[in-house]
């Protein structure tokens, strides 16, 4: 059983293996003597940090396109600085690579199938480059002052975005679509949805800012600083809340649960005997009578939280409901490969199995999405690339816990990301909008970056 687990998760896999056979590996460092004499790319991991800031700084303020355009600029200079290398590391591919190297095969598979080819195109074009965030995030996030520095500057801008959020609250903002079910209590509520238009995609931009925050208050070591970040996590939940998004919320709590229990695993070693054996019960404890609290005593909180169990009682459920019947058509029409990835494809099948009055954007669940973009196939390979990542982000927490290593916090919070936004993913799609796709996919290069030791693989 344990070497099927082995072989599952690839946990013996040696890169230097792979290298060797591989023809693409060959072309690194093709222009290696180029860079020698090049005074630009002396400067190459500085320079990728800046545009992959720049990708975090604008993202929720510009055009998708703009962004698009940033991240195009990124997968270019990250081509240019893997082809003059001037280290050959054949520990840079881990099993993360290859299971999402195959994936996106999967994609071009779909692509090349699709019943829309140029719409599938378009979807590939935009999923490769949400590829090279993660690609280009890998290589940088492996220095703690890099990973320190990123994760400041996006907890920098949301705060930012929250600021304008807050405004809205205190003094009110037309809303720019029907979001709630007109005829419930809730139906008058306020929900707000600062620069991004809409709040559901607020509370999807803002739910990595609780685990960053949380672990923020270990890593900066000054009084300044560890204030600073109680200020952003009071301030992002306080706006997360308003935005009343479900979906956020139950991401929230799942992701509030895996990083406070990834912390107290990661602490356990290194506190007092008692709170060795009461940590835990204290602290769940204490959280599980804040949530009955705050469900008993706030009445637009419980009516929000009791909605999502009124099935199709609720407009926006009953909506989701028929739109996830439509979508099962679809899979069940093209159940191998799909339809091929991205809106664009989705748009125009979908009018063909939608029910009357219930045209959709999108599948409403990541899950569903992917099996009608990717099919069976495609969709197996997403599940194995999410074992096999969080396998080697628990492997590399267990290393860092033997020894007396402050970089840990960093990857708590995004293996705590990571969970949290899967859970918000299973009643929404904001995870394929740039905002938030740009943070996905800079989460997995965090937790992949700490997942590859430089001179062995890691341990089961």
């Amino acid at each position: 059983m344990n070497a099927a687990w082995q072989r599952l998760t690839l946990t013996r896999f040696v890169a230097p293996q792979w290298t060797r056979s591989s023809v693409m590996w060959r072309l690194k460092g093709l222009l290696k003597q180029w860079r020698q004499s090049s005074v630009l790319l002396a400067w190459g991991n500085e320079i990728a940090v800046a545009l992959l800031s720049l990708v975090f700084m604008i993202a929720p303020f510009v055009p998708n396109g703009l962004t698009g355009m940033m991240i195009a600029a990124c997968a270019a200079f990250w081509v240019l600085l893997t082809l003059s290398d001037d280290v050959l590391n054949p520990y840079r591919i881990s099993p993360v690579h290859l299971v999402l190297g195959l994936f996106w095969v999967v994609a071009i598979a779909a692509t090349a199938l699709s019943p829309v080819k140029l719409a599938a195109a378009t979807g590939l074009a935009k999923l490769t480059l949400y590829l090279f965030v993660f690609l280009i995030g890998e290589r940088v996030l492996r220095s703690q002052r890099w990973r320190t520095l990123l994760v400041t500057i996006y907890l920098l801008t949301a705060l930012v975005v929250t600021v304008e959020g807050w405004r809205q609250q205190i003094f009110g903002v037309e809303a720019l679509a029907t979001w709630n079910d007109p005829e419930s209590t809730y139906a008058e509520a306020l929900r707000v949805f600062s620069f991004l238009g809409n709040p559901n995609l607020l509370g999807a931009y803002l739910l990595p800012t609780i685990p960053l925050g949380i672990c923020a208050l270990f890593v900066w070591k000054r009084w300044g600083p560890k204030l600073l970040a109680a200020v952003m996590l009071f301030m992002n939940g306080a706006c997360l809340y308003w935005t009343g998004s479900r979906g956020a919320w139950i991401g929230l709590v799942v992701a509030l649960f895996v990083t406070l229990l990834l912390l107290l695993y990661w602490l356990l070693p290194r506190l007092p005997p008692f709170w060795r054996i009461w940590s835990f019960p204290i602290v769940f404890g204490g959280l599980a009578a804040i949530a009955i609290i705050g469900f008993v005593g706030v009445e637009p909180l419980r009516d929000r939280i009791m909605s999502i169990f009124a099935g199709r009682e609720d407009s926006s459920n009953n909506y989701r409901i028929n739109v996830w019947a439509s979508v099962r058509k679809m899979i069940r029409a093209y159940p191998v490969l799909g339809i091929g990835p991205g809106n664009n494809a989705f748009n125009a099948i979908y009018p063909l199995y939608q029910l009357p009055g219930y045209s959709a954007l999108s599948a409403y669940s990541i899950y569903l999405e992917l099996l009608v973009e990717v099919g069976v196939v495609g969709f197996s390979c997403f599940l194995w690339f999410l074992l096999v990542l969080l396998h080697r982000g628990w492997a590399a927490l267990q290393q860092l816990r033997d020894r007396p290593n402050q970089d840990v916090f960093w990857l708590i919070a995004a293996l705590a990301t990571v969970v949290g936004m899967l859970a918000h993913g299973a009643v929404d799609t904001v995870w394929y909008r740039p905002e938030i796709a740009t943070l996905w996919w800079f989460m997995v290069a965090l937790i992949t970056s700490y997942a590859t030791r430089p001179t062995e693989p890691l341990a089961s």
